[in-house]
């Protein structure tokens, strides 16, 4: 997303935030919501498709929001929202981010109490005086209160799915700077962490470049404070509040610094360890022998685990959770990438609460080299989500199968699917009937977050036309803890039913060690982007990066089969659950 596109869709929000509070039309606090969604998913620069004509064609994009768009344009923000930000005070908005506290609970508290800021808040949470209120009590105000620590904890650490478009806006953007040779994004955005404190990126180039680069770096558009500019590290602080360093490192260091600076802590010190057992001396600048200080590797990464006798350690497992044993054995498992996938099992379309077309999503997966995708938009009770009753999948299968005649001969096929809801007491949404002639089916839990819902999740497994089960843990962070879940009983029942659990690229509700649990269980995994617009496609690559630092191989990968192994998964279950 261009920068642009971010703080135009930022304002957009925040308008409709405001309207919200001040207890405006719901239809024109909801158009504000969908011009921001749409905004912040398109591929190419706001500008461009005003221009096109393209950001029109989009639903819910009126000539109203059309002359916003093109007053932000011209002028770098928008009027009526500078009007609304004086109505409200901003630091109370802020909470509105908080899980369990909306625009009612703010405004009451705005005006009963004059509460004006998030310490009057928290405030009035902790004395007892908002809980007094109509409407409040003692268990809303501790779930509210549990919210805000929740909040202020994702504050701290970011998604890695945030981190990395953060990061990866930075690292082009240096990539352009002259005199760099190679540019590459380090520390746990490298290893695929499912949370992110600052985000480290490592240059390559020669001395007398350092400093130009440097001077550059601190230049970046999205900086908001230089807190320090140096010679071979500067760092800055970016207007989402997020601290990026920048290090230089001559060009024969370069394999060193990467090791070093990707981390982890545990795994380089088991590193140096066994380097020092062998009279070596293992840094950021190289690999040296420690009697003579000969300079034995260093410039590239494969040569610094070379020279300690180890097998060259994929990012994504350097945590010390014994690659470092395997790797001085040469017996490290070959772990899933990114070439090994060939479909995705879920995604949206503007049929419920997605972007684009079916004809959008299968062409832009198609140009990805993909051999299959399951369309796999929202069931019935997902009303907010303007889910699919019986007939409009009906309707949409039509599209579908007119889209597929477009793809004939072409090793492409767009499979019939959806996401079903799991209701409260395990059913499903829709009648057996009518998932029998879907092709791909994934299940998911959409409410009743506080209660535990392991029997839920066993019994949508049970069912012969149940394929996935999407975010199994429920997990969404910065917004919601996972629900109570028994995993023993969960990873038990899909080995037995021949069910697969979702690794959930935007979610990361699966943490990389019940993903290790899967291998070791012999449980299937697919890897997803739960994408609701093209612009979400290309995360596959963060899916299998949380995949491969659970140590998730090919062989337990759904999405690394072909369309012909997938039909097969898919009829196996329906026909060993109909004989049991």
């Amino acid at each position: 997303m261009s920068r642009r596109n971010k703080e135009l869709a930022e304002i957009f929000e925040k308008m409709a935030d405001i309207l919200e509070f001040l207890g405006d039309s719901p239809y024109r606090i909801s158009t504000y919501r969908r011009a921001a969604t749409v905004i912040s998913e398109l591929q190419e620069d706001v500008e461009e498709a005003f221009k096109s004509g393209r950001l029109e064609r989009f639903p819910g994009i009126g000539s109203s929001t059309l002359l916003k768009v093109e007053e932000f344009l011209k002028t770098g923000t928008v009027k009526k929202y500078e009007d609304l930000r004086k109505k409200v005070p901003e630091d109370l908005l802020e909470l509105m981010d908080v899980p369990g506290i909306g625009p009612k609970t703010l405004k009451v508290a705005y005006e009963k109490l004059g509460v004006k800021s998030k310490d009057d808040f928290i405030r009035a949470l902790r004395n007892g005086s908002l809980e007094k209120l109509p409407g409040f009590g003692r268990k809303k105000v501790e779930k509210i209160l549990k919210g805000i620590k929740l909040w202020e904890r994702s504050r701290e650490r970011i998604s890695l799915i945030d981190a990395y478009q953060m990061a990866q806006e930075v690292l082009e953007y240096v990539k352009g700077i002259g005199g760099v040779i190679e540019a590459q994004v380090a520390g746990s955005i490298r290893r695929m962490r499912e949370t992110v404190g600052d985000i480290d990126i490592l240059v390559s180039a020669t001395k007398e470049s350092w400093s130009g680069i440097h001077e550059g770096f601190v230049r970046y558009p999205g900086v908001k404070e230089v807190l320090a500019k140096g010679e071979t590290k500067s760092s800055v602080v970016l207007k989402e509040g997020r601290q990026v360093d920048l290090r230089t490192v001559e060009p024969s260091q370069w394999g060193a610094a990467l090791q070093y600076f990707t981390g982890s802590k545990r795994h380089n010190i088991r590193v140096r360890d066994i380097a020092k057992e062998k009279g070596l001396k293992v840094n950021e600048y190289g690999v040296f022998k420690t009697d003579t200080g000969e300079r034995v590797a260093g410039k590239t990464e494969e040569g610094v685990y070379r020279a300690i006798g180890m097998q060259w350690v994929p990012p994504e497992i350097r945590e010390d959770w014994g690659e470092v044993e395997l790797a001085l054995e040469n017996k490290l498992p070959r772990l899933v990438s990114l070439e090994d996938i060939k479909g995705d099992f879920h995604m949206h379309t503007n049929w419920s609460d997605g972007i684009n077309s079916v004809e959008e999503m299968a062409r832009a997966c198609y140009e990805l080299g993909y051999e299959y995708i399951v369309i796999g938009d929202h069931s019935q009770s997902a009303r907010v989500a303007n889910g699919l009753t019986p007939e409009r999948y009906a309707e949409q299968w039509k599209v579908i199968e007119e889209v597929n005649k477009a793809y004939e001969g072409k090793n492409f096929r767009i499979l019939k699917g959806a996401e079903v809801d799991i209701l409260p007491d395990g059913s499903l949404d829709l009648p057996d009937e009518v998932l029998e002639r879907f092709d791909f089916v994934v299940a998911s839990i959409h409410s009743r977050f506080d209660r535990d819902n392991t029997d839920r999740i066993l019994k949508a497994m049970e069912n012969p036309f149940v394929n996935l089960i999407g975010h199994p843990t429920g997990k969404s962070y910065g917004y919601r803890e996972g629900y109570p879940l028994d995993m023993d009983r969960v990873l038990e029942k899909a080995k037995e039913t021949g069910t697969a659990l979702e690794v959930n690229t935007f979610r990361i509700d699966i943490a990389p060690e019940l993903i290790r649990r899967c291998m070791q269980g012999g449980v299937t995994v697919a890897i997803v982007t739960d994408a609701h617009a093209v612009a979400h496609l290309p995360y596959m690559k963060l899916g299998v990066g949380i995949a491969r630092r659970g140590w998730a191989t090919p062989d337990k990968v759904l999405n690394c089969r072909s369309l012909e192994g997938i039909l097969e998964f898919v009829s196996s279950k329906r026909k060993a659950m109909r004989v049991g």
